[in-house]
């Protein structure tokens, strides 16, 4: 039974947040797309975040990492168009776009949180932002949720924003948020960018602990491209305004929070994956019969990284053999002779490997199947109870021509 509701909203529907986006110009060429958005609330709230564990990483990691330190924090900034890595000045940089936002809200710059997304290694300009964020205190409000998913955006093709509403101590609590994320994504912490928010009650420490028990089963089973970002970070803000007891304990509210925070998250990372650069098809691979949760993550994570896969998905080709030599490479301690596989689609299922060999089938139908815009393949290992799904994408010409003139 869920105990959660998704409901229209976006990132500002929790009690006590705004938000909104604008054209900076950040990227010169580009003065028709917004490209800068802030996240505010109206009072200090609990914080938590995790981020890439890429060795190569941008500045606003470590200055958001050093403003999260309390648990508290009260707005974002965060900009498109430059990722703010790879650069003598980032920690200037970033440390600047803080104290720009601390200045125009009224609050100390330790309580942003800042990110930036795009191209690496060039130097992100300021001035841009500065008028940017001069404009964007004029217009945050509860109906700019929209405008900021917008304004985080590279080459994403749809916004990504969500939120949903459960009942904690009889109180209504709501869960909001944006991300981004289509190419460089090989999720290892948390996510590309993403930002939530929420007006339960719970102590900066619980929050940490549900993001990254939620993150774990959504967000870091997507994989696009196999390429982890410099820039990765998932960060939650809590109001507290819901009026619910404060969780600070592992209790049945924070049970409930833990389930509903996982659902949205896993809602996004199957956006996620189906905006990857260039991809027609969401696949997911839905593995059961594992000895363990650790191999059934593994062979699921394996099979939607695999190129050979992708491709297949592309063409809709129902090739198990290179399902079975994902499982095989994965790491995972696999019996192959149990290994069932099957693939599924609104057009139907179809069995293609029993026992860990391949199948006479009907060749059409299985195209049929693999023709669709979401695609599952089945994987039953034989080897226990546990069981895991990861989110990939089919990999086309487009994803090639995209990477090939990212910068231009």
């Amino acid at each position: 039974m869920k105990h959660y509701t998704f409901i229209n909203g976006s990132v500002t529907s929790p009690l006590g947040f705004t938000a909104n986006g604008v054209i900076a110009g950040v990227k010169p060429q580009n003065t028709t797309k917004r490209d800068l958005a802030m996240i505010v609330c109206e009072k200090p709230c609990a914080a938590a975040a995790i981020f890439t564990k890429n060795r190569v990483r941008s500045d606003t990691i470590a200055v958001t990492q050093q403003h999260l330190q309390n648990g508290t924090a009260q707005a974002v900034i965060v900009n498109s168009g430059n990722a703010n890595a790879c650069n003598p000045d980032g920690r200037e940089k970033a440390e600047r776009m803080c104290a720009l936002a601390a200045e125009a809200l009224g609050i100390s710059a330790d309580d942003v949180i800042v990110a930036s997304t795009g191209v690496i290694g060039q130097v992100l300009p300021i001035e841009p932002i500065e008028k940017g964020v001069s404009a964007l205190k004029h217009i945050l409000s509860a109906d700019g949720g929209t405008n900021a998913a917008e304004a985080i955006m590279t080459t994403d093709t749809v916004k990504k924003e969500w939120a949903l509403q459960l009942t904690l101590g009889g109180k209504t609590v709501t869960i909001g948020g944006i991300a981004k994320g289509s190419g460089m994504i090989h999720i290892n912490m948390g996510t590309t960018l993403s930002f939530v928010t929420t007006d339960a009650a719970i102590s900066a420490a619980m929050l940490h602990e549900a993001l990254v028990e939620a993150a774990d089963v959504s967000y870091n089973m997507v994989s696009v491209d196999g390429d982890t970002s410099t820039n990765d970070m998932l960060a939650v803000m809590a109001s507290g305004l819901a009026g619910n007891e404060e969780i600070t304990e592992k209790n049945a509210d924070y049970a409930l929070f833990l389930e509903a925070l996982t659902a949205s998250f896993r809602s996004v990372a199957k956006k996620l994956a189906a905006d990857g650069e260039g991809a027609t098809k969401l696949v997911i691979c839905r593995v059961s019969g594992a000895a363990d949760l650790q191999a059934a993550r593994t062979v699921a994570k394996s099979v939607v990284c695999s190129s050979l896969v992708k491709a297949a998905m592309f063409g809709a080709d129902a090739n198990c053999g290179r399902i079975l030599c994902a499982v095989g490479y994965s790491g995972a301690e696999v019996d192959v002779q149990k290994i069932d596989v099957s693939y599924r689609s609104a057009k139907g299922e179809i069995l293609v490997c029993r026992n860990g060999m391949g199948l006479a089938f009907d060749e059409v139908h299985a195209k049929e199947i693999l023709l669709e815009k979401e695609i599952d393949i089945l994987i039953r290992l034989g080897d226990g109870e546990a069981e895991a799904e990861a989110y990939g994408c089919d990999l086309t010409y487009d994803y090639v021509k995209i990477n090939g003139d990212y910068r231009t």
